[in-house]
């Protein structure tokens, strides 16, 4: 038996509720040129909203483990977030926007053994 495991209908639910639904798409979660701190002179937002982006996208990790890193990286900010940190996050959603069909496929007949990979490059997050 085949499974395959999308969210599109939550995913296309969060970005409305966040007003993001008709923003552009993204081919990536997160910029690689963008290091992100505490930004203690940054402009303060609504920690609700913040919070609320973050908890939305911790609970699509489920089926979307592409934006596992990012959102577990941005949720370091929950405490006191930016609008340096806003504007990373959104641009997550505009990455879940350009990829709602996507999910988790489980074939049948294939070894369910789980590999991991790493890349050594982002050694350098501060």
């Amino acid at each position: 038996m085949e499974f395959f495991i999308n969210q599109s209908k939550y995913t296309k639910e969060m970005l409305k509720t966040f007003f993001m639904e008709t923003s552009s798409s993204s081919k990536t979660p997160m910029s690689t040129t963008i290091k992100l701190d505490k930004d203690k002179s940054g402009k303060c937002i609504d920690i609700t909203v913040y919070r609320g982006m973050i908890g939305s996208l911790l609970y699509l990790t489920a089926s979307r483990p592409d934006i596992m890193f990012s959102a577990c990286l941005y949720a370091r900010f929950k405490a006191c977030p930016k609008k340096t940190h806003l504007h990373a996050v959104k641009g997550i959603f505009k990455y879940l926007h350009g990829t709602l069909n996507l999910g988790i496929w489980y074939p049948r007949n294939v070894d369910p053994r789980l590999l991991g990979y790493s890349d050594a490059g982002y050694a350098s997050c501060l």
